[in-house]
């Protein structure tokens, strides 16, 4: 038998069988959908970038004709928000001044790209296009690349309440959630506030398992409550080509590990809460970069919050660098102040 060719194409690999069916119905669905004359709209999430590139999250949706420019579909709520059409595989044109680049959303109609735009630091926006639709402003956050200082923030449990069970939790971000029904958890605006003054231009990232449905209410509740501006990394819903259900644990570790790649120069602030995988996450990505971490911050559940979370998950992973626990901003302030010496606050 002749030897097999080195530069044969490796087969993609064999998708998990709840993908393919997710994937049926999905081409079923949107066949009906073009059939019915719906047409392409774009949802843009805040993205981030640095010293000549930017990195674009969108999501593109069917929809009726008269909202091609999403507005109405960026209000949605609850299961309606988890029922919306995506578009898959689909060319999205991203444009800033003279510069345009075309990417292609996946197979569930997000857009995750990293393109070669240079923009001065701060919020800049870029312009996304898809054939058929109106063209949407997507907002960026460009870091500064004498920056040496970021935030990276859970959700769920830090920034707002939760008060449910975990294995309920993806579902009522995917079907139930309305950002008039959460509290944030005290305290904790008036921390990311103050430390955003204390290091201006610094970037924050809102890092959470929760799926891009739920994008729009969770920047909602952020502008609402008055936490600093950032920008959001969330996943898709649903099975992957190996799995029944996204791991959100993976999902943290890989993107604080990009972020380490991203921002080398960058020290982050690890802020979560101690009912999930926080420590253990933060603990291991310190470990693996310490030159990228200035300081951990865990949130401590209430006796009540312990047991809808399944208890406290404290890890017996660790670093150098310093931990300071708290059950609200405020406590947590007042650890993080009494570090003089890293000048978080």
């Amino acid at each position: 038998m002749d030897e097999l060719d080195p530069l044969a194409r490796i087969p993609e690999p064999i998708k998990h069988t709840a993908a393919r069916i997710e994937d049926w119905v999905h081409e079923q669905r949107e066949a009906r959908a073009l059939r019915a004359g719906r047409l392409p709209a774009l949802v843009a999430y805040p993205g981030y970038g640095g010293d000549g590139w930017v990195r674009v999250l969108a999501r593109v949706l069917l929809v009726e004709p008269g909202a091609e420019r999403g507005a109405q579909y960026e209000n949605v709520r609850g299961w309606r928000s988890f029922t919306s059409l995506a578009l898959n595989d689909v060319d999205v044109t991203i444009a800033a001044g003279d510069e345009r680049h075309v990417v292609t959303a996946d197979r569930g109609g997000v857009v995750d790209a990293i393109v070669p735009i240079r923009l001065e630091p701060g919020w800049r926006e870029v312009t996304l296009e898809v054939a058929g639709s109106q063209p949407v402003a997507a907002p960026v956050f460009v870091v500064d690349p004498a920056t040496r200082f970021g935030v990276v923030s859970d959700i769920d449990d830090t920034v707002m309440v939760t008060s449910l069970p975990r294995p309920l939790l993806a579902a009522w971000n995917a079907f139930v959630l309305d950002e008039h029904g959460r509290t944030p958890v005290p305290g904790m605006a008036v921390l990311y506030e103050r430390i955003a003054q204390q290091h201006p231009g610094s970037p924050f990232i809102y890092l959470s398992t929760g799926a891009w449905n739920a994008a729009p209410a969770l920047s909602r509740f952020l502008s609402r409550n008055l936490y600093p501006a950032g920008s959001m990394l969330l996943t898709d819903w649903g099975p992957t080509h190996d799995r029944f259900f996204r791991s959100g644990k993976e999902h943290k570790r890989l993107q604080l590990e990009r972020l380490a790649r991203e921002f080398p120069d960058v020290r982050w602030l690890l802020v979560g809460d101690d009912g999930q995988h926080d420590e253990e996450l933060y603990g291991e990505f310190a470990n693996r970069h310490p030159q990228n971490v200035r300081a951990v911050a865990i949130r401590e559940l209430s006796a009540q919050e312990a047991v809808l979370a399944g208890g406290r998950k404290h890890a017996d992973t660790r670093s150098m660098h310093p931990w300071v626990w708290s059950p609200n901003g405020g406590g947590l302030a007042r650890e993080l102040s009494s570090l003089s010496d890293l000048q978080v606050l």
